[in-house]
């Protein structure tokens, strides 16, 4: 193998959401990066939200809402299996190292996510805007108090704009192109 990150190197799985206040997340990002023949993965917020035991999936089941602090700010939603489709290249093949911010195909907000799940599942779904506060107050009940007003300060961020973006860096480094939201629905959650 060359100098890339062939079997040899390291592939960090991080996030493209920085969370405020949760230094130890960057250090280990920074860390990792500066480490030669390594890559650090960035996707955007995973599909499989949606499904299992997360909290979205827990409030579409249980009271056809999601609730969030992230208004009409939008995400590039990513199914898991394109991030390990891109970890897999990644840990198999030379020369792809440093940072790469994985996005599905298309940015939705949760209204616009929910309209989707509503109309693939029949399920009425609504997206319910509360405040970082009320969100904080809301994960804290799940999640040590610190981590869930780290988590609902991430949403002011993406109410913000920070995560209305699309990349296509599954398609560039797998060769095809990453799920569609509806398509994973459709398979996931009907």
């Amino acid at each position: 193998m060359g100098s890339g990150v062939g079997f040899g190197g390291v592939v960090l799985l991080g996030s493209s959401v920085v969370v405020p206040n949760a230094p130890g997340l960057a250090e280990l990002r920074d860390r990792v990066a500066a480490m030669p023949d390594s890559a650090v993965l960035r996707p955007s917020w995973f599909m499989q939200n949606f499904t299992g035991q997360h909290p979205v999936a827990e409030g579409i089941r249980e009271r056809g809402e999601i609730v969030t602090a992230t208004g009409s700010g939008r995400l590039g939603w990513i199914d898991a299996a394109d991030i390990a489709a891109v970890a897999a290249h990644l840990l198999t093949s030379d020369g792809a190292t440093g940072e790469h911010v994985l996005t599905g195909p298309e940015a939705l907000s949760y209204g616009e996510a929910a309209v989707i799940v509503e109309e693939v599942t029949g399920r009425p779904v609504r997206h319910r805007d509360v405040t970082v506060a009320e969100l904080a107050e809301r994960l804290s009940t799940v999640l040590p108090a610190d981590f869930a007003a780290a988590l609902a300060a991430a949403d002011e961020n993406i109410r913000a704009g920070a995560e209305d973006r699309t990349t296509s860096t599954v398609q560039d480094l797998t060769g095809r192109p990453p799920r569609m939201f509806r398509d994973f629905v459709r398979t996931e959650l009907h």
